[in-house]
């Protein structure tokens, strides 16, 4: 497949302002994606990969590191509200009357930084081999049970998931179960285009550890990234 790449790294993030610059092990975030983008490039798994930013700051910094900063990205497609779909189509929507047509599209999303380009690579094979419309990374959770969990409310109250929830819990009647992990998406553009999904219903597995699935939105998370890369 003829695959675009893409690292989105929009300025306005809220949890942890200018996330994708914070300092981890002396590298901006953004820079073990861009890395991970470049190794993918190198072994033919992409056939280009860019940074889409609407941030000057978060582009000069991504051309330092040697990335592709083709455009900025427009303010609509940059918003807390709005979906990965819109900055994919505008990347599309702008490279392939130059480039030609790519069979599928990959996000390296920065706050998901640990991964393996090698794992990637022939994750992506087993997907152009098949016929299935998208691949994700996810992780092995051996518990995982509705019936633990609550939405919090604003008086201080929690209001269970499920009604069922103080009818006992059995830990081995629930589990394992893969979880999305933000690490990966892979999705072909014909599906992407039609459905405006990123995930099929029956996508491809690369399956990741779940201490390498940090997915940082918080800052307790950048903590722990920190202490888990910089050792």
């Amino acid at each position: 497949m003829r695959i675009l790449g893409i690292v989105p790294a929009r300025g306005g993030s809220k949890g942890i302002p200018r996330k994708n610059l914070a300092d981890v092990c002396g590298k901006p975030l953004i820079a073990y994606s861009i890395e991970t983008g470049r190794q993918l490039l190198a072994d033919g798994t992409l056939a280009r990969c860019i940074v889409s930013t609407d941030d000057d700051e978060i582009a000069a910094c991504a051309r330092a590191l040697g990335a592709d900063v083709p455009f900025l990205r427009p303010a609509a497609a940059a918003t807390d509200t709005a979906k990965a779909l819109a900055y994919v189509l505008h990347a599309l929507e702008t490279l392939e009357p130059q480039d030609g047509a790519y069979d599928a599209v990959m996000l390296l999303q920065p706050t998901s930084p640990i991964r393996n380009a090698a794992v990637i690579a022939e994750a992506v094979w087993r997907m152009a081999a098949g016929q299935s419309d998208s691949l994700i990374s996810c992780y092995r959770e051996e518990y995982i049970n509705e019936l633990v969990m609550y939405d919090p409310q604003a008086d201080g109250t929690l209001i269970p998931r499920n009604p069922l929830h103080n009818k006992g819990v059995r830990r081995q009647e629930h589990g394992p179960a893969m979880v999305r992990n933000g690490a990966l998406y892979v999705t072909r553009t014909p599906y992407l285009k039609a459905t405006g999904s990123l995930v099929c219903d029956r996508p491809v597995l690369l399956e990741m550890s779940k201490l390498d699935s940090i997915d940082v939105d918080a800052p307790d998370d950048l903590v722990l990234l920190r202490a888990v890369m910089c050792k």
